[in-house]
């Protein structure tokens, strides 16, 4: 099983009135983690292990959302030092691709607190066409590493 673990520091506004991150910043983290994972680093300081995806206005290939699912499982109160967001691939479809997602506790903190579980199901789309852009064999070598189970979320009933 490998995962790529992401630290995702919060800043003091991330906190709504009950002190604890709001459910629209854990979005937002969310995106952040993704960000760091897939898009490359045009830099190269730094980079993510499976950073494949360029992220400019030339850039051929675009990622769009095709659906996203978060469980919050305890409130995330205000934390100085980083939380520690988990991701990998649940799934590698045709054009696209389940990321998982487990929101924990600091580094070091014991005992270890997940505060959230998520899917993002992220669509590859040509610019030019506004079609699904098919995952490549290249793309598909670099992320197979990181595929494992997805997410159980709770059943609702």
């Amino acid at each position: 099983m490998t995962r790529l673990t992401i630290p995702m520091p919060l800043r003091w506004g991330d906190q709504d009135a009950y002190g604890h991150v709001n459910n629209a910043t854990m979005f937002r983290l969310l995106e952040e983690a993704r960000i760091r994972a897939f898009i490359l680093d045009e830099g190269g300081s730094g980079q993510s292990p499976i950073a494949a995806l360029p992220a400019s206005p030339s850039a051929q290939i675009w990622t769009l959302i095709g659906g996203q699912q978060i469980e919050y499982l305890r409130p995330v109160p205000y934390l100085r030092d980083p939380l520690r967001i988990e991701l990998w691939l649940g799934h590698l479809g045709g054009a696209s691709i389940d990321i998982c997602y487990e929101v924990k506790s600091p580094a070091g903190v014991q005992p270890e607190v997940t505060y959230a579980r998520a899917l993002t199901t992220l669509v590859l789309v040509d610019a030019d066409t506004g079609l699904p852009r098919r995952l490549d064999s290249e793309l598909r070598a670099l992320w197979e590493p990181y595929l494992e189970a997805p997410i159980a979320f709770r059943k609702r009933g």
